[in-house]
């Protein structure tokens, strides 16, 4: 059995606190009231009984008591010890709910529930599982490519700083995300991708045999610090394995040796921060399948189209001719800005990217 999220463990102690004290206090309204019955033998009505537990434990009074009770002796010292333990258990009631207000325990449940309504309406979304340092990067370039996605991490206050920092709300569950029930929360069963950043191999190792499980068709790309990781990734279910360390090592050699280019890719990447490589499958029902580049009308949108996968061998034709046919299911790899990627996507479902001489 899957172990609860850090939602769910609130709101248990925030119920099972709200419990205690009304319980508390039902159980003492009980016994006075019943106390109150048994003195008077017949004299008082049950809910005579219980309106007079109520105002003694209440300390309002209103002047008033049972009818006779002059008479049962006994009636006063039940009083006597309604005012002594019954005003302290109302007291703890209202300084639970108090304390509850003021830190904030109820407000943060509320709110977890509202984002957690919010997570549920999502689809095709992406799962990230940490953001630490790795995680944060990988969060800011999905908001810059306008990508929907929930987060995954045990650290709230960690998720809370990275939100203010980019200037607005993130999606998140706090919580193991090795653990079933924190992917499932985050909806992993209706998403189209999970990046596995944990800092920690076996856990992104976990992350991605649970992520696969739960759901087949997703995407999943995996952190590997260690090499020797990598391998056990792909056989866990990973589409992707990415290694820092030897990402940082290309980086190094390259600033060495072709600064001009990396800091090319820097100033698109980081500085312009709309300028993207990015790739474009073309539908299998799109009016460009069987004619060539040349007669595409992707340049007319913006777009720069680099090289293009193709759908049978996986291979790349990199600086492709004009004369090379395009198939379903090809992957065009383009340079474009956000709005001319947005242009492209739009004329390949609208048929609308082959030029009038050719059709």
């Amino acid at each position: 059995m899957s172990a609860p999220n850090t939602l769910e463990r609130t709101e248990r102690s925030v119920y099972r606190r709200l419990q205690t004290a009304a319980l508390a206090l039902t159980g003492v309204v009980v016994v006075g009231s019943t106390l109150y019955y048994q003195l008077g033998e017949g004299r008082w009505a049950f809910f005579d009984c219980v309106y007079m537990t109520v105002i003694t434990l209440s300390t309002v009074g209103f002047g008033e008591t049972l009818e006779g009770m002059n008479d049962v002796p006994e009636a006063r010292l039940v009083t006597l010890l309604l005012i002594v333990a019954g005003s302290g258990t109302l007291l703890y009631l209202v300084s639970t709910v108090t304390a509850m207000i003021v830190e904030g325990d109820l407000q943060g449940m509320l709110r977890a529930q509202r984002m957690q309504r919010r997570i549920d309406t999502l689809e095709d979304h992406i799962v990230v599982c940490g953001v630490g340092n790795t995680g944060e990067h990988v969060v800011k370039e999905l908001l810059d490519v306008g990508e929907t996605f929930v987060i995954i991490d045990a650290n709230a206050q960690r998720v809370q700083l990275l939100g203010q920092d980019l200037g607005q709300e993130l999606l998140h569950v706090v919580g193991d995300a090795t653990d079933d029930h924190s992917l499932t929360a985050a909806g992993i069963a209706r998403a189209k991708g999970v990046i596995a950043a944990l800092h920690d191999d076996k856990d992104n190792l976990f992350v991605t045999i649970s992520a696969r499980h739960l759901n087949p068709r997703a995407r999943i790309v995996a952190k590997a610090v260690e090499a020797s990781t990598e391998p056990k990734l792909a056989r866990a279910g990973a589409d992707a394995v990415v290694s820092p360390n030897f990402m940082g090592g290309l980086r190094l050699v390259s600033e060495m040796i072709r600064p001009a280019a990396v800091q090319f890719l820097d100033r698109m990447l980081r500085t312009d921060r709309q300028l993207r490589i990015e790739d474009v499958v073309i539908p299998r029902d799109s009016n460009l399948v069987g004619h060539t580049l040349a007669d595409a009308a992707i340049r007319e949108t913006g777009a720069l189209v680099l090289a293009v996968q193709q759908p049978n061998d996986g291979e790349y034709i990199y600086n492709p001719q004009g004369d090379l046919r395009l198939e379903p299911g090809a992957a065009l790899i383009v340079i474009a800005l956000q709005e001319d990627l947005a242009r492209l996507e739009h004329g390949l479902v609208a048929d609308a990217l082959l030029r009038p001489s050719t059709a």
